[in-house]
């Protein structure tokens, strides 16, 4: 029997309506959430992303600033430009697209952004305060995850995740938010030995490693729950994931697809956590 699959812009659009409601009840008591989008460089992806952004936040009716820059910046520019945003009332989140040129550092760039307006989560304040349970913003991409295996109506506690990729974006925050809500966690990244072994075991596997196909149906357990974060692009020029979704979807339970699978939450729940800086913000 084939998977159930998890569409993501479904998902995705239920929480937009959502939004766009509380957005305009929020309008009527005064406040506009913001969001700012710092662009450097002409990387197509960047744009792509950027452009996503911007059309979000005009569907659930924030109000958008995008600044574009070329890559000519000098780090210090960018960082004034952040720190403009930070004292601009107008705006409750600020978010610069990544990657950034080889002559700025992200740690700095990240490391100026207010922890108040941090709506991608990135800053060393909200994922201290992500790893002791604190109130944050979460990281976009394991936030939109763990959404996407609530609302497919499945229990993560007592179950047995195991996370594939170990990065600071998705792999390290999304196995924190698992242990939060009771699931029993493994970390596999590109060093396991004996992959499959420890994939097979899972009940729920997140797979986050951005290579096209690495998981196939040897790796998963029969009636387990699979998110694939993967994003490649295979040699025909075609979306893919890391997970081989044809040959899987006959062996798991719950499975997203790539495209259309978590791809729409990164953005739905950065649009979730602007509204909700504007509102922790005006009080």
């Amino acid at each position: 029997m084939s998977a159930h699959v998890i569409v993501g812009t479904e998902v995705a659009a239920d929480i937009r309506a959502a939004l766009k409601e509380e957005v305009a009840q929020l309008k009527e008591q005064g406040i506009h959430p913001g969001l700012a989008v710092i662009l450097v460089g002409d990387d197509p992806a960047s744009h792509s992303y950027v452009k996503g952004k911007e059309k979000g936040c005009e569907e659930v009716g924030i109000y958008s600033e995008v600044v574009r820059r070329d890559t000519s910046i000098t780090e210090e520019e960018l960082l004034n430009l952040v720190r403009g945003f930070n004292e601009n009332p107008n705006i409750h989140g600020i978010l610069v697209q990544l990657p950034l040129p080889k002559h700025i550092s992200e740690k700095a760039v990240i490391d100026t952004i207010s922890p108040a307006k941090d709506v991608d989560g990135f800053t060393p304040i909200n994922v201290g305060n992500m790893m002791i349970g604190d109130e944050c913003f979460l990281p976009c991409t394991p936030h939109g995850v763990i959404e996407l295996i609530k609302r497919s109506g499945q229990e993560i506690a007592g179950k047995h995740a195991v996370v594939v990729g170990r990065s600071n974006i998705v792999g390290k925050p999304v196995s924190m938010l698992l242990l939060q809500e009771n699931a029993t966690v493994t970390i596999a990244h590109s060093r396991t030995k004996d992959l499959a072994s420890i994939t097979k075991q899972a009940d729920i596997l997140v797979v986050a490693v951005g290579r096209a196909g690495m998981i196939g149906p040897e790796h998963v357990r029969d009636g387990a729950i699979v998110i694939d974060v993967g994003v490649n692009r295979n040699e025909a020029g075609k979306l893919v994931g890391d997970v081989k979704f044809d040959e899987v979807k006959e062996v798991a339970s719950y499975i997203t697809p790539v495209p259309r699978g978590v791809g729409p939450m990164t953005i739905t729940m950065l649009l979730k956590n602007t509204v909700e800086s504007a509102k922790r913000l005006a009080n």
